[in-house]
């Protein structure tokens, strides 16, 4: 690589130290939010699983109550026709033989009190019949809300995905005269990722955006005007020969940190994209697409890569309110 021989002034390397220790607080902050959103859209299918299975299980133990309600019901029925026609035999034989009169007492007395247990069954199970529903009513109403919150964030999720495609489609025909020359556009995990070779963009070792470049770059500025919603992360990546010299690049570090302020600098210029939106980070060496010591792998690490990520404010949003 060329050797840089000026000499950076040590505010400038402050500032650019300061915007990397911010980018890598940033890019851990996105980590977290995205697993934590992913940890508790998994929670929350987990929780609609285990409230299925109590349903069907309280389903299949009202149905066992029903039949058991039914058939003693019946058999309360039976004994007090079989009640109801042993008092009339009773009656009509009051005046007959003692004896007669005696047996038929007691046949009536027993078949009162198995009346009367059954009564009492039949009141057991009533009420264990109508605890049991009242527990299945109040699942099925907690199952349709956590079913709506399911379907509420896949809609989300849907709608962060689409943003994603439709992102991937604008950039692919502002920058169809780009593509395969240096110039590769791919989605992934919600993201849209604009990855630009050193070929197009850059000099060996320099810093300054070739011509070729700025135009790549502002066809990228274009479609990123008319998509606010979308934020935007500049990341410089290098090869692994070390850097050698004492200029105004000491290494790595330091020339992918300039490259994606360079980019970064040419998206932002003479546009209206909020600069809120846009983070610049250097990653050195140390993310290869190809981690072989070949110099056509290290062509492929030599890259700078502008990753899109449609705004997650609605879905945290549905989050929060679960």
């Amino acid at each position: 690589m060329v050797m840089m021989v000026a000499c950076v002034p040590q505010r400038l390397m402050e500032e650019t130290q300061v915007k990397l220790d911010n980018c890598h607080a940033e890019l851990a902050a996105l980590k977290k939010s995205n697993a934590d959103m992913e940890a508790k859209y998994n929670e929350m299918k987990e929780g609609t699983t285990k409230s299925e299975k109590e349903l069907a299980i309280l389903k299949r133990d009202s149905a066992v109550l029903g039949d058991s309600y039914r058939m003693i019901n019946a058999k309360f029925t039976k004994l007090n026709a079989i009640n109801d026609q042993l008092a009339d035999k009773y009656q009509k034989l009051l005046a007959g033989n003692e004896r007669d009169n005696a047996k038929l007492s007691g046949e009536l007395q027993g078949t009162q009190e198995q009346l009367l247990k059954k009564q009492d069954e039949l009141k057991a199970l009533e009420t264990k019949l109508n605890k049991q529903q009242s527990d299945l009513d109040a699942l099925s109403v907690e199952l349709k809300k956590r079913e709506a919150r399911v379907n509420e964030l896949q809609d989300v999720l849907k709608k962060k995905d689409d943003a994603a495609n439709d992102l991937k489609k604008k950039l692919s025909d502002a920058l169809y005269n780009f593509e395969n020359k240096g110039l590769t556009i791919t989605q992934k995990n919600g993201k849209v990722y604009v990855s630009m070779d050193e070929s197009l963009l850059f000099a060996s070792g320099k810093t300054a955006v070739e011509p070729k470049g700025v135009e790549a770059l502002k066809n990228v500025a274009k479609v990123l005007e008319q998509n606010s919603d979308i934020n935007i992360m500049v990341e410089g990546h290098t090869d692994d020969v070390p850097m050698k010299g004492a200029g105004e690049i000491k290494d790595n570090w330091d020339l992918s940190v300039m490259r994606a302020t360079s980019v970064t600098k040419i998206i932002l210029g003479g546009t209206i994209i909020n600069p809120v939106r846009i983070t610049s980070a250097g990653r050195g060496e140390f993310f290869p697409i190809d981690p072989s010591k070949t110099p056509e792998a290290r062509k492929k690490n030599r890259r700078t890569e502008i990753i899109l990520t449609p705004k997650l404010d609605e879905l945290l949003k549905v989050l929060g309110n679960n």
